[in-house]
């Protein structure tokens, strides 16, 4: 009978992602409710693997699965399907978490369908019930959270970032060398080229902070001010699409129905009316602070916090006092 969950751990240059750590808190806590033991599966190539693998064996797991082959190196459906597969197999997982991530939405999907589980997409709640796994997820644009079961034999999820916190190292798990027979021939896509679009902050579907601009700041240049507002934050830059349609930023910084979706800690909407498509993309964010002008601005009906007036004489104020404090990024 299948016992136990297994979670992807996402790698990216060497390094786990926030989110597996996140993954492996959720396991924890399913594990905690009568799920069985909790084992990470990470694939890659041998650089790629080893050297997440020195982080990935101090979290409260009790088996580590690693499967490395120069056909890995760059991530691939096909390729990283067949390996997961097998893990699955393996070690006869009953639940199976994925990051709601680009790229673990994309092999979520494709594990589902090969090891004929059920999958729960975008979920922001897990639960171990009567033996089966619970979510709840949005539905209807985030208007309505969904409560859902599965009785599948195999049971996968996959999860926004920032709804679980990090687990916190301190354990010491068994690494098993997974065995690696990947035929290059199914893997169809291949990645050429990564062409990175920013540096030095966080993706905006990871982010904890982040300051959202719209049409109101005018022009590209203006963006210049949430730049500064997001330094001394420690937060990433976000645009409504209105702003992206006006050429004031580029797409991978469109947050909305037709953008991302985040799910931060502290969400800063500056000059955004608050239109439906832009809510649907940070509605779930934990606390909502609204700069706008106009007090009858709809983003104020899902503010937490809201500051009516000029946001060019807002946020760089809010910026100035921002740098006076002792640690700012915290």
């Amino acid at each position: 009978m299948a016992n136990g969950i297994l979670v992807y751990g996402e790698i990216r240059d060497g390094a786990l992602k926030a989110i597996t750590k996140e993954l492996v808190a959720a396991a924890a806590h399913l594990s905690q409710q009568g799920a069985g033991p909790v084992s990470l599966a990470l694939v890659g190539d041998a650089a790629a693997v080893d050297a997440a693998l020195a982080s990935a064996r101090t979290l409260p797991v009790a088996k580590v699965y690693a499967a490395k082959s120069a056909a890995l190196a760059a991530y691939s459906s096909q390729g990283f399907c067949m390996e997961l597969e097998s893990i699955i197999k393996a070690c006869d997982a009953k639940v199976v978490l994925f990051g709601a991530t680009a790229q673990g939405k994309d092999l979520s999907a494709r594990a589902a369908a090969r090891c004929n589980g059920s999958l729960f997409t975008d979920c922001t709640d897990v639960q171990w019930a009567g033996g089966n796994l619970r979510v709840k997820r949005p539905v209807y644009s985030g208007k309505v959270i969904a409560e859902m079961e599965s009785v599948a034999p195999l049971q996968m999820a996959s999860i926004r970032p920032n709804v679980f916190s990090a687990a916190a190292a301190g354990g010491s798990a068994e690494v098993v060398d997974a065995a690696v027979s990947v035929d290059e021939n199914a893997i169809r896509g291949r990645v050429k080229e990564f062409v990175r679009t920013s540096t030095g902050k966080k993706d905006l579907s990871e982010a904890e902070v982040i300051v959202s601009g719209g049409r109101s700041l005018k022009s590209a240049d203006n963006f210049k001010i949430l730049d500064e507002m997001a330094e001394a934050l420690g937060a990433t830059v976000g645009a409504s699409r209105a702003a992206v349609d006006a050429g004031y930023a580029p797409h991978s910084m469109q947050v909305g129905q037709t953008g991302k979706v985040v799910n931060p800690k502290l969400y800063f909407a500056v000059g955004i009316s608050g239109a439906i498509q832009h809510l649907v993309g940070m509605r779930t964010s934990k606390v909502i602070v609204a700069i706008n002008k106009d007090e009858n601005a709809p983003i104020f009906q899902r503010a937490d916090y809201g500051l009516v007036g000029d946001l060019f004489e807002i946020v760089p104020k809010i910026t100035e006092e921002l740098k006076k404090l002792p640690s700012a990024h915290h």
